[in-house]
């Protein structure tokens, strides 16, 4: 068995384990994720979403293919085995098309996915619950369903045509705002048990009408909202009093699990929480960016504070530049007062600065930055002022400020691993 076909089976014999999905195409989150793989020995499950990556090239201008060697050469840098590597595709569907007709949709949907399975990849989430031109915005499960067959039946050929292991598939759709929500949020209320069994059932029958009984014993999760997001500023934590009835669904149902989206900011309690309840597939994404850009803006501070010549915290500025000519990433998620989007675009936890990074301003200043830090030797109390937590890895010797950056991914990877390695 897989790590990934393992998890419910795990679970049934009362030994539940999870794993995290790492939703990010950052080079340095990447290189954290293997990294940290290596060293402990345990699988890299790397995900890639329609928006972010197609056979169009998706807002990263990587395809399927380029994203997988991305991947690889990643892991090879790392000495990451690549039987630890895992790769998949998130909400594979006609999201990016939905502008189009159906059948205009559906096309480029079944291009993609055909794409994502001849690239490697063989976690796919099937997610075709968005309506499309002339279509409600949301639409009914049967239609979800059939939709979902329809891509299955693709990438079940395409897998067959390229050779290797056969796909294994996640269904159902109810996850919180790609990204985070807008707003403050107090509460939000857990996915019935009734929703998730009727969505299983209607997707069994559907598979089976359409002669895809084979595919789908291969589903191994369902995507249900547990009751955890995060806002622009605060954290809905896992509440477990409110999943009782919904948990109980995988002993009806046991070739599930629950995959949970927006996992982000929760820590490991709440994260061992969900892995013991039935939610072993942990995704997470702005958290890693998020971090990752804290600590470029202490490594920004601390090069204003140390080298005469560096600036005044040039890479923040360069980042508030490059936002501002173009907004359209975060204008309508940040609200209208002016200071507020301020804060926002550089502190949101929705992190959609992670949109910029690959911005050629920004990679100069980022390149910039650490060329400045590199082999320069940090005072302690510099440390303490502005990242203490890394201060005793990395103050008082020569920085790689690289290596510090992917510290800093490390240490939100480690609560995940915590919480999916309980005996660990």
């Amino acid at each position: 068995m897989t790590p990934l076909s393992s998890l419910a089976t795990l679970r049934r014999n009362g030994t539940p384990r999870g794993i995290t999905s790492v939703c990010s195409a950052h080079p340095v989150v990447l290189r954290a994720a293997l990294r940290f793989g290596r060293d402990h020995a345990t699988p890299v499950l790397i995900e890639a979403t329609c928006n972010q990556v197609n056979h169009q090239g998706g807002y990263t201008g990587m395809t399927p293919a380029d994203f997988a060697a991305l991947v690889r050469d990643l892991a090879a840098q790392e000495n990451c085995p690549p039987d630890l590597v895992l790769l998949g595709g998130d909400h594979l569907g006609p999201n990016p098309w939905r502008d189009l007709p159906a059948a205009e949709a559906m096309r480029q949907a079944e291009a993609m996915i055909a794409a994502y399975v001849e690239a490697g990849f063989r976690k796919l989430h099937l997610d075709a619950s968005m309506g499309c031109k002339g279509e409600p915005p949301a639409l009914d499960d049967a239609t979800t369903a059939s939709r979902a067959a329809r891509l299955a039946a693709v990438a079940e050929t395409a897998a067959r045509a390229s050779g290797g292991p056969l796909p294994l598939y996640i269904i159902g759709t109810e996850v919180p705002p790609p990204g985070g929500a807008d707003h403050a949020l107090d509460s939000i209320a857990p996915t019935s048990a009734d929703a998730a069994r009727t969505t299983i059932a209607i997707h069994r029958a559907t598979f089976a009408a359409a002669g895809l009984q084979d595919a789908f014993s291969r589903a191994i999760g369902l995507v249900v909202q547990p009751g955890v997001e995060f806002g622009n500023h605060n954290v809905i934590f896992y509440d477990r009093s409110k999943t009782a009835a919904l948990s109980a669904l995988l002993d009806e149902e046991p070739q599930f699990v629950f995959e949970a989206h927006s996992t982000d900011y929760q820590g490991t309690p709440p994260l061992a929480a969900l892995v013991q309840d039935g939610f072993p597939i942990l995704k997470v994404g702005p958290e890693l960016t998020f971090v990752l850009r804290e600590a470029l803006y202490a490594l920004d501070l601390i090069a204003s504070d140390l080298i005469p010549d560096y600036g005044d915290r040039p890479l923040m500025q360069a980042m508030e530049a490059v936002m501002l000519a173009d907004p359209a990433n975060w204008q309508r998620h940040y609200g209208e007062d002016s200071a507020t989007q301020h804060l926002l675009r550089h502190f949101s936890l929705s992190d959609r600065i992670r949109y910029y990074w690959p911005h050629p301003t920004a990679r100069q200043a980022v390149d910039r930055l650490l060329a400045a830090l590199s082999g320069i030797t940090v005072p302690l109390p510099l440390f303490w002022q502005h990242m203490p937590a890394a201060a005793a890895a990395f103050a008082g010797r020569p920085l790689d400020p690289t290596a510090l950056l992917v510290w800093r991914v490390g240490t939100s990877l480690s609560a995940y691993h915590a919480a999916c390695h309980p005996q660990a």
